[in-house]
């Protein structure tokens, strides 16, 4: 089979593009999955840059969409031919987070899916949503995941709910999707007036610049007129000020995020005094993929794919991602 290995020194450039041995028959509860379509977060950039250090010749890319073409013995929740998508933490059915770290995770701890067959436990899968491309399947498992559990399972969205999300990536695009199917009022940040305009369509009710309004915190309050429910965090500790300004009293902050920085001073006397509730999400369980899933089937949500690549250009495909031009989900078909 062919597929994309890192090599030492991790870099853009050392993506090679290599012959492997196809993987052999499942064993007992295991499947095996022609690997179809993969799309681009930025923990893969990461690896990729050679910021999360990996093994020679690890094969990167933790999504993955794609079709069973073999099942091992015992195994009854799939059939040759089911339409399937990865899951981030095979090891995590359900529940409170695991120990154990990335150890398992795709494209970091262990091979991921920049490859054509990819053979593991069951829980390494779940259903595909009914009548999606493998490439859009593909764009739920990690950016759309997160945005899920974000707001779902730990921020227990209810319509009527208010949602501020920041910028134009996978994350902040799922969340503005599943907050509108929700019935929540969305206000959405960006630093081009564009893609504030393309949120809007979407169906995004305040739009924010904030780089013509730094203190977009205040001015979230201002324009909803009152603090917000729910803030989906990406930016880190670079963002974090304006997202708890911006949050009410009782407020639940998600941070997801480190794209305007891993550290700096935080507001910790506002969040006490906000009674702010901020917690920190890593994607999620197998579980809460399977409720996403059945979700975006039951309201006729669809990704949003800013551009598709084939395998043999995935170099091209981070180097589209970091001129941070996209809007939505980047992926590689295979």
């Amino acid at each position: 089979m062919k597929a994309i290995r890192l090599r030492h020194p991790a870099g853009i450039d050392n993506l090679k593009l290599e012959e492997l041995v196809e993987p052999g028959a499942p064993a007992r509860g295991e499947v095996l999955v022609r690997v179809k379509a993969s799309s681009l977060n930025y923990h893969d950039y990461i690896v990729v840059v050679g910021g999360i250090p990996t093994p020679d010749g690890r094969i990167p890319m933790s999504d993955g969409g794609g079709e069973v073409v073999a099942v091992g013995e015992g195994v009854t929740e799939f059939a040759v031919g089911d339409s399937v998508i990865s899951t981030f933490f095979p090891s995590w059915p359900g529940g409170p987070p695991i120990d154990g770290g990335f150890r398992d995770v795709p494209g970091d701890g262990a091979d991921g899916f920049a490859c054509e067959f990819f053979r593991g436990p069951v829980s390494a899968f779940t259903h595909a949503p009914k009548g999606w491309s493998h490439a859009e399947g593909a764009t739920l498992t990690c950016a759309g995941l997160t945005a899920w559990r974000a707001l779902v399972t730990e921020g227990g969205l209810k319509a009527g709910d208010s949602v501020l999300v920041q910028g134009t990536g996978g994350v902040s695009i799922f969340a503005l999707q599943f907050a509108k199917a929700m019935g929540a009022t969305v206000i959405a940040t960006s630093s081009s007036d564009e893609k504030l305009e393309r949120l809007k369509a979407m169906g995004a009710d305040i739009l924010l610049n904030y780089k013509s309004t730094p203190g977009w915190g205040a001015e979230a309050v201002k324009k909803l007129g009152r603090g917000v429910d729910h803030v989906v965090e990406i930016g880190g500790s670079g963002t974090l000020p304006e997202s708890i300004t911006a949050a009410r009293i009782g407020g639940h902050i998600s941070l997801i995020g480190v794209l305007a920085g891993f550290g700096g001073p935080i507001p910790t006397v506002q969040i006490m005094g906000k009674q702010i509730r901020l917690i920190g999400i890593t994607v999620g369980c197998r579980r809460d993929q399977q409720d996403m899933v059945r979700a975006v089937e039951a309201n006729g949500i669809r990704p949003v794919i800013d551009r598709s690549f084939p395998l043999a250009e995935l170099g091209a495909a981070f180097r589209h991602q970091e001129s941070g031009t996209h809007f939505g989900k980047i992926c590689v078909e295979i």
